[in-house]
């Protein structure tokens, strides 16, 4: 019994064999097709993308030196202002006090000084006649020069009153746009150790600029002068343009990540960049327009065995004259790897050394090897093997069959 299923065994597996070996032969006989690519002429760009924040290219904060309390703001957020406007006023009431007081000190030393200038011209007389003592004299002179000096000194603390009575009234440095206003009429601003900012202005919104944050390993590719295209989450459809107008060399490092502050400056017409926007920036460092290109997989292409049974494959032969002479006891010099692609014409299928240049991972540049519009092999497009009836092994088990039996 156990040889009986041996012997069933192995004649099931022939005839599985022989089935195999039938398909695979009539998978042969089926052509193959090719996927043709013409070379094309086109433009392909280098690109570094990164993000930023839309900024003024001129942003000034207003402060102010001087204590007090605001009486007057006369700007609000967005207001439009010319330089030397007014902005806002502090309580000029203390300032005004202690402009009168150093007047009166500065009148009252001047009072001493022409006092003191008339006792040191007389006793200077009488000295230089030998009716007073040494001491008298130096005294006179002592008390002269002091009261000179107090009346240098008083000027100039009437000049500083002035120069802060002045600073209470709080005028904008440039043409521009109130950006922020950081006061209310009624607070209290103090300026004892800093200058508190009461006023950020922007002097042209027409025009702004991009800050990018570029990654150390693309900064090398970014250069002053290149084109930018960059888009804002506010106006997704809308692509801005920019130029790259400098690049700083201060590092920024963040979680061991170090990057490059890149400025970007962009016309602003219709006012659509507002600050602090997020910007999607990319940097277009290399664009070559013109150019013959195919795809990036036509050089990786390799012709199959079953490809010569269907056309003729014609290898590359090196001329001879381009072959270098090899001299004794020298060493070749080590040269970059040749592309080659293949080139359908007609029944044949050619091979053609090419020079390749910028690649983009989709399309590749062929600087030297091809013509615009000739056709190339990208890929073999091997058919679909159906097999619409399966073999019918005998020793399978087979379904009932239906009974003819008449009764």
């Amino acid at each position: 019994m156990k040889r009986k299923v041996v012997v069933i065994t192995s004649l099931a597996a022939v005839a599985v064999v022989a089935i195999g070996l039938s398909l695979t032969r009539e998978k042969g006989k089926q052509a193959l097709s090719l996927e043709v690519s013409a070379v094309s002429s086109g433009t392909m760009i280098s690109t570094v993308t990164a993000t930023g924040t839309v900024q003024p290219i001129d942003q000034v904060d207003v402060g102010t030196q001087v204590s007090g309390v605001i009486n007057n703001v006369y700007v609000d957020f967005n207001s439009q202002v010319k330089r030397g406007e007014l902005l806002a006023e502090i309580d000029k009431s203390t300032l005004s006090a202690k402009l009168l007081q150093t007047k009166a000190s500065l009148a009252s030393a001047q009072n001493e000084f022409t006092y003191q200038e008339q006792n040191y011209n007389r006793t200077k007389r009488l000295f230089e006649t030998g009716m007073v003592s040494d001491v008298d004299y130096e005294s006179a002179v002592y008390k002269y020069n002091n009261a000179k000096l107090t009346v240098e000194r008083l000027r100039s603390e009437v000049e500083q009153a002035e120069v802060n009575l002045s600073y209470a009234s709080i005028t904008s440095p440039i043409d521009g746009v109130v950006l922020a206003r950081n006061i209310e009429a009624g607070q209290t601003v103090a300026a004892s150790f800093n200058t508190p900012t009461l006023f950020s202005l922007a002097r042209d919104l027409t025009r702004m600029q991009v800050e990018a944050n570029i990654d150390e390993a693309d900064i090398g590719q970014v250069l002053q002068g290149q084109r930018v295209t960059f888009t804002v989450d506010a106006y997704p459809n809308d692509e801005f343009t920019g130029v790259v107008t400098q690049i700083r060399l201060e590092p920024t490092v963040v979680s061991n990540v170090v990057t490059y502050t890149v400025i970007i400056e962009a016309e602003n017409p219709e006012l659509k960049l507002m600050p602090g926007l997020t910007a999607s920036i990319t940097v277009i460092t290399k664009e070559l327009n013109n150019i013959a290109l195919i795809p990036a997989k036509a050089v990786r292409y390799t012709p199959s065995a079953q490809l010569a049974a269907q056309y003729t494959v014609v290898p590359f032969q090196m001329p001879e004259n381009a072959r270098p002479n090899a001299v004794e006891g020298e060493r070749p010099a080590q040269a970059s790897k040749p592309s080659f692609v293949w080139v359908k014409n007609g029944n044949q299928v050619l091979a053609r050394m090419v020079k390749t240049g910028m690649d983009d991972g989709a399309r590749v540049q062929v600087l030297k090897g091809l013509e615009v519009g000739d056709s190339i092999v990208v890929a073999e497009v091997k058919p679909s093997v159906k097999v619409e009836a399966q073999a019918k092994s005998p020793f399978m088990p087979q379904p009932p069959r239906p009974s003819n039996t008449k009764k």
